[in-house]
């Protein structure tokens, strides 16, 4: 049976620039709540649920850039040095220790080279099995963590073949994000359900850039650590 995301959606369904722009804004407003929102309430959960976008999002797109791109070591370079610029901040802003934590960032990156592996033409099981396996535990200081390197894995290796790419997805955001979470805070984590909702936008993504631009480019990638610099000097000057 055809598998039915091989159907050409041609221009119909959403772009990676409007993919970009969601998970942006569920990331801004998701970060927003650290400081502005108070714990515990109806809005932060809410809000939460919202920002659950960002980060399934974020990792679709690295594995798509993954596939497109033809310079895979420049790509992870780019995301080292992102990741170094967006330490500081991202410690900072959270109230986090300074060498026992980190960003995103530095998980996306090990996602990245989990990804390279994965796909690696020559590489056997076993080293394909030990770099991924190398890169979780590499990514465990950092935000999201495993699951950043898992689903960007998953999102690569299935890439034609959605129903498998989303069982995975799922597999991993309910067993290793959603349970683990109920079992520790309780009800008030349902809000991590929200994961979910980045699924019909997998779902109508059209595998289309959208309008190139420098600006398009770098924005994504600039965006990360100023937002956060921005909420701190913010947090600042209302304290």
């Amino acid at each position: 049976m055809k598998n039915i995301r091989q159907l050409d959606l041609s221009n119909n369904g959403i772009n990676a620039n409007v993919l970009k722009i969601v998970a942006v804004a569920a990331m801004f407003f998701d970060h927003a709540t650290n400081v502005f929102v108070p714990d515990g309430t109806p809005m932060r959960w809410g809000i939460h649920l919202f920002g659950r976008l960002a980060a399934p999002l974020i990792c679709y797109l690295i594995a798509e850039g993954h596939h497109y791109t033809s310079n895979k070591k420049a790509y992870t370079i780019r995301l080292f040095l992102f990741a170094l610029i967006s330490h500081f901040p991202y410690v900072i802003y959270f109230d986090l220790s300074l060498w026992k934590a980190t960003s995103v960032m530095w998980s996306l990156m090990l996602g990245l080279i989990a990804l390279t592996a994965a796909k690696h033409q020559t590489m056997n099981v076993f080293q394909k099995s030990l770099v991924i396996l190398l890169c979780c535990l590499a990514a465990y200081p950092a935000n999201w963590h495993y699951l950043a390197v898992l689903w960007i894995v998953g999102f690569g290796v299935f890439r034609e073949q959605f129903t498998k790419k989303m069982l995975f997805y799922v597999a991993v955001g309910g067993l290793l994000y959603v349970l683990p979470g109920l079992l520790q805070y309780g009800p008030f984590v349902t809000y991590r359900f929200g994961f979910l909702l980045a699924i019909p936008f997998f779902y109508y993504y059209n595998r289309q850039p959208g309008k190139r631009s420098w600006f398009s480019k770098w924005a994504f990638y600039w965006f990360y650590p100023l937002h956060l610099t921005f909420f701190i000097l913010l947090s600042w000057l209302i304290m």
